[in-house]
């Protein structure tokens, strides 16, 4: 779509590819640092999230119910104990949470085992090096710009590990402009943000089947992933 490449975004599939993708997605796995912050840390400091990628994926969870009468599974997988993470997946009742999780892909395995759902129904929103092994095999990969690191960028994109390069870098709401990328390629921006301004019963029907999902969490310790309370 042009009005993201004039942002500075690159469509490495190409667009018009998207809505066929889109079609099949049934789940979207964000990390966090770096893609809901900058990946700023210090001691005994957690790293935040804004309320403006947090309205993006209420509006994408929205679309898919208007769309599908269903809501997408939506999951935080992280390397790290981000106690905003988890604030965050419980008021807006997210599917799962996967922390202190180094190896991603021991997540994906488990949540495949949860759902029964298959990597060509999952799409990743990442940013670095350690989402690289995940990002390999599902099948819609969202990347989040960092001008800081050209080469990581090249290297995805030469070994085809994205499919989208956000015009926003981390800290910036580049979790907004990819959720408004797939509500434009679905073709329902226009009708799912005029519901949701009206308040119609289609939105209180979608909020009251979302607060019926309760968060799980799950931790690795040694070999064993153990769910947790939070």
């Amino acid at each position: 779509m042009k009005i993201f490449e004039e942002l500075g975004a690159e469509f490495i599939l190409p667009s018009e590819q998207f809505p066929e993708k889109l079609k099949y997605i049934k789940a979207f796995i964000f990390d966090w640092d770096g893609v809901f912050n900058a990946g700023v840390k210090g001691y005994n400091q957690t790293s935040l999230y804004s309320e403006v990628d947090a309205m993006g994926i209420n509006m994408l969870r929205f679309a898919y119910y208007l769309l599908y009468q269903e809501l997408p599974l939506t999951v935080i997988i992280t390397g790290e104990n981000n106690h905003s993470a988890f604030q965050l997946a419980k008021r807006e009742h997210f599917d799962a949470v996967y922390y202190h999780f180094s190896h991603k892909t021991e997540a994906l395995a488990h949540l495949h085992k949860k759902h029964t759902i298959d990597n060509e129904q999952i799409a990743f929103i990442f940013d670095d090096i350690l989402d690289i092994s995940l990002a390999s095999q599902v099948a819609l990969r969202f990347l989040i710009k960092r001008k800081s690191n050209p080469l990581f960028l090249n290297y995805t994109k030469n070994n085809h590990l994205c499919d989208y390069i956000t015009a926003n870098e981390s800290g910036q709401n580049a979790v907004r402009e990819i959720t408004e990328l797939i509500l434009g390629q679905l073709g329902v921006y226009e009708k799912t943000i005029s519901k949701r301004i009206a308040y119609t019963q289609e939105y209180q029907d979608y909020l009251e089947r979302r607060k019926l999902i309760q968060t799980d969490f799950f931790t690795k310790q040694e070999s064993t992933i153990l769910q947790t309370d939070i």
